[in-house]
């Protein structure tokens, strides 16, 4: 029944969507006002009944109800409650669901919340994300069904992949698809200030606040996802340039250069075409990512292999809603293009640069990412891996954080030369501290990860620059997001550098009592014992760090088997063990037994690594997050202030 009434919902929200599309069409072509007011409230209730659809297959998952599909394949009456309710979007259409929630969610929240707009361009604006929504109700509805039943009800379920069953895991899809879908909204605005040519101030203060969201949650969502990879696969990297996780990086990339756009055409009203464009080219990229990772393309842990049908499903869409947005912008370019002129020496002309950077960024990752889908499907294998994206996309993004040492350091309109080269010395004093200490004291340090801190030195001092002089009670809070932003891009930056450059690596097979140095540790191995866990069993290694000072710190990695069900083969996975210390991390990954002569395993494969400051690499995504809050909290009592005021000057002048 609970199935039922969830596909149910689904067709009625649907329903709902294309009643919004419809009415807020004719309304747009000239029709009633009634049918403008039809658009707000199918809207909300469009995004209450995917909602509520959403909420029961969570309860489908908790009851394990094994006669639905979905559960059946995703989920195991035995795994922790926390996975059951993680399975429900660990898969594909679960997860598809999941993005249509949030998408109609928002749809009723700028239908709730938004009256900054004309009502004409707030109606296109809706009646753009209905068309979204719709595509992807069709897309669920006819080719990937979360509620469809089996014949016969199997006694259990095949299980969450062991990979999945990760604390980190359970929040890491939504705090991503949150992101894409605020990218959603933003061409959503973009699309209705196109249709009804209101590209200005208003519409970029409209769009703000959701692409300030949006990027927030992809920050957190890549920080996280970084740092499961890091830990849970064993490889011992915070970063592969798999294609899945360049798809989540280019979304990110085309928000970040949005995000410094919009501001400028909301307060200057400049930067116009960059905005719409950015817009359409950020949801455009969570597309293509959500083509890639569904179309059964490629394989990777992060992705969801299936059928080519529900490929060519997504690529039509992609094809309708892409090529549309931009044939529309092709068509009121005239309109677009208006702005206020600035020079290129200016804060404007520095966030110009930004944004060319940024997109430029951005076309090589994709062409990466792409490459070998085309060329696989061509007929040669071609491997695009990190040596590409490091050397092509590294002096780049460099290059970026140098522009945006400069930008919060220019004026606006206009700016002189020797006036930021005044506000410069102690900046460029700091990276050429960090420069001359690496030089001297570093020993053989790569030229990438030798850039890399010495700019993040730069930027580290140049962050704290507009705080300079200022009453810092009074400073506002935007502005104090963009330091903590800009300082967590220097943390991030430093974290990467310092691991590149000093990572230290053993590998061995070690019996017990044998002890392995690495970095500043003397590792004993001490030994194994057997464990059960809650849905698996486990071989659990015992290992004592000392450090040079005397430090004792135990570590406990494992080797994890989940059983197989449902006639599948056991799965094994690495638990690594993290030791964290305010210089960096050892890292620790128990391998597989080494057989004797005699045919007993009295040793083990043990991998160490010692990665100088690691952990700094998320602390300065954790930065970048907070930072974005702040400016989006600021951004808020900015325009209640505003609102106050404009009503206390509308009460006086009308006061008898």
């Amino acid at each position: 029944m609970i199935a039922e009434l969830g596909l149910a919902l689904l067709w009625i929200a649907a329903a709902l969507a294309c009643l919004s599309l419809v009415a807020g069409t004719l309304f747009l072509r000239g029709g009633s006002k009634d049918l403008a007011a039809l658009v707000r409230p199918a809207s909300v209730a469009q995004g209450v009944l995917t909602a509520a659809a959403f909420g029961l297959l969570i309860a489908l998952f908790v009851r394990s109800d094994m006669s639905v599909e979905l559960v059946a394949r995703n989920s195991n009456s035995l795994k922790p409650m926390i996975f059951k309710v993680a399975g429900t979007w660990g898969n594909h259409e679960g997860s598809m669901l999941l993005w249509l929630m949030i998408l109609s969610l928002s749809g009723g929240l700028i239908a709730i919340f938004e009256k900054r707009l004309r009502e004409d361009t707030l109606v296109a604006t809706l009646a753009a994300q209905a068309a979204l929504s719709l595509g992807f109700f069709a897309f669920l509805l006819f080719s990937s069904n979360p509620f469809k039943r089996l014949p016969v009800a199997p006694p259990d379920g095949q299980g969450l992949n062991p990979l999945l069953q990760d604390i980190g895991l359970a929040f890491h899809p939504p705090t991503l698809y949150v992101g894409y879908v605020g990218l959603s909204v933003a061409f959503s605005f973009a699309v209705g200030a196109l249709i009804t040519r209101e590209i200005g101030p208003a519409f970029a203060r409209a769009m703000r606040p959701w692409v300030l969201g949006s990027w927030i949650f992809l920050t957190l969502g890549i920080t996280a996802g970084s740092y499961w990879a890091y830990y849970e696969l064993g490889w011992g990297g915070w970063w592969f340039w798999d294609p899945v996780e360049n798809v989540s990086l280019i979304p990110w990339l085309a928000g970040a250069a949005l995000l410094h756009s919009v501001a400028v055409t909301a307060t200057r009203n400049a930067l116009r075409a960059w905005t719409v464009m950015l817009a359409v080219i950020g949801f455009s990229m969570s597309m293509v990512g959500t083509f890639i990772v569904r179309s059964g393309l490629l394989t990777s842990v992060h992705s969801f292999a299936v059928d080519p049908e529900r490929g060519t499903f997504l690529l039509a869409l992609m094809a309708i809603y892409i090529g549309g947005a931009l044939t529309l912008f092709a068509l009121r370019a005239g309109s677009v293009a208006e702005g206020k002129k600035f020079a290129l020496l200016s804060r404007e002309g520095s966030l110009v640069i930004n944004n060319l950077l940024l997109t430029t960024i951005l076309a090589l990752v994709l062409l990466g990412t792409l490459y070998p889908i085309v060329a696989e499907a061509m007929g040669e294998k071609i491997s695009v891996g990190p040596p590409y994206y490091n050397k092509v996309a590294g002096p780049l993004a460099l290059i970026l954080c140098l522009v945006m040492v400069a930008g919060p350091l220019l004026s606006w309109r206009k700016d002189d030369g020797k006036r930021l080269w005044s506000r410069l010395p102690l900046a460029i004093f700091a990276g050429a501290t960090v420069l001359f200490a690496l030089i001297l004291f570093g020993g053989k340090v790569g030229i990438l990860p030798l850039l890399g801190m010495t700019v993040a030195g730069v930027v580290a001092v140049a962050s704290l620059a507009p705080l300079w002089g200022r009453n810092l009670r009074r400073t506002p809070l935007p502005t104090w997001g963009m330091v903590v932003a800009h300082f967590g891009v220097a943390v991030c930056l430093a974290g990467m550098g310092a691991e590149s450059a000093f990572i230290k690596e053993r590998l061995v097979a070690a019996a017990p009592g044998d002890v392995v140095k690495v970095g500043d540790f003397a590792v004993k191995f001490v030994g194994v014992k057997p464990i059960a866990g809650p849905n698996y069993t486990a071989i659990e290694g015992t290992l004592v760090a000392t450090t040079s000072s005397g430090g004792s710190f135990t570590m406990r990695p494992e080797a994890r088997t989940f059983p197989g069900l449902m006639g599948t083969a056991p799965t094994e996975t690495n638990e690594a063990a993290l030791l964290t210390r305010p210089g960096g991390q050892l890292y620790a990954v128990l391998g597989q037994p080494v057989t004797s002569d005699d045919g007993s395993a009295d040793r083990y494969q043990i991998r160490l690594w010692w990665k100088p400051l690691v952990w700094w690499i998320w602390l300065g995504g954790a930065l970048i997050a907070v930072g974005a809050s702040l400016s989006l909290l600021g951004r808020a009592q900015l325009l209640n202030i505003w609102r106050a005021r404009r009503s206390r000057k509308s009460q006086e002048r009308f006061a008898p």
